[in-house]
């Protein structure tokens, strides 16, 4: 089975490194005007994509709705993909692919994909705990993994959200997903993920 894979959230030059040669097909960069925990700079995210071949796609991740801090982004880390969290897609962008992303607890929220029709090129769906629910680890929870089964998607789509080394082949095995979105379940601390547990989780990918 051949599953695509994206590193998200990647902060450091050693965690960029691990999933380059672990086999992620994409690597993502959350973009931020200022240092965060797993947030980069456009002049921070240039310096780790200079280090990504051109066969493995970079995606750039948003969180806040400004056209000229996209451009600035897409120019400093060579962007192929716009992943766009929360917000929606901003006019006069063009030549680069777009993602959207649809956080889901129920199975209402999955109507939220909707939106993305004719907008996006492909949808995220990224898993959260229930609200009210007490945080534990990814691998100790189920994801509500079965609200995809049978449905009907109306675009690509990626599985994210609550996804570790641990989990990730029964999520992949249950939804049948052939692309999967991974990256707080790859931290050792917030905004760090560990070389480690990157190579583990494409190990698990790669062997199913």
């Amino acid at each position: 089975m051949k599953v695509k894979v994206k590193i998200c959230g990647l902060t450091t030059p050693e965690a960029v490194d691990a999933a380059v040669k672990g086999g992620a097909t994409h690597v993502g960069f959350a973009f931020s005007r200022k240092p965060s925990a797993g947030r980069v700079t456009p002049e921070q995210a240039a310096e780790l994509a200079a280090r990504v071949p051109r066969h493995v796609r970079k995606v750039g991740v948003f969180f806040e709705q400004d056209s000229i801090f996209f451009m600035a982004a897409i120019s400093a880390a060579k962007l192929h993909i716009l992943q766009f969290n929360g917000i929606e897609r901003p006019s006069g962008i063009s030549g680069t692919a777009v993602w959207g992303v649809v956080p889901v607890r129920t199975a209402r929220d999955l109507r939220a994909v909707k939106m993305w029709e004719g907008v996006a090129d492909r949808v995220l769906y990224e898993f959260k705990p229930p609200d009210g629910a007490e945080p534990e680890p990814a691998s100790a929870t189920s994801g509500n993994w079965e609200l995809l089964r049978g449905i009907k998607h109306p675009l690509p789509w990626a599985l994210g959200g609550e996804l570790d080394p641990a989990n990730v082949a029964k999520a992949i095995n249950l939804t049948g997903a052939r692309m999967i979105d991974v990256s707080s379940g790859l931290e050792s601390e917030p905004g760090i993920k560990d070389p480690g547990k990157i190579s583990a989780l494409l190990d698990v990918v790669h062997s199913l």
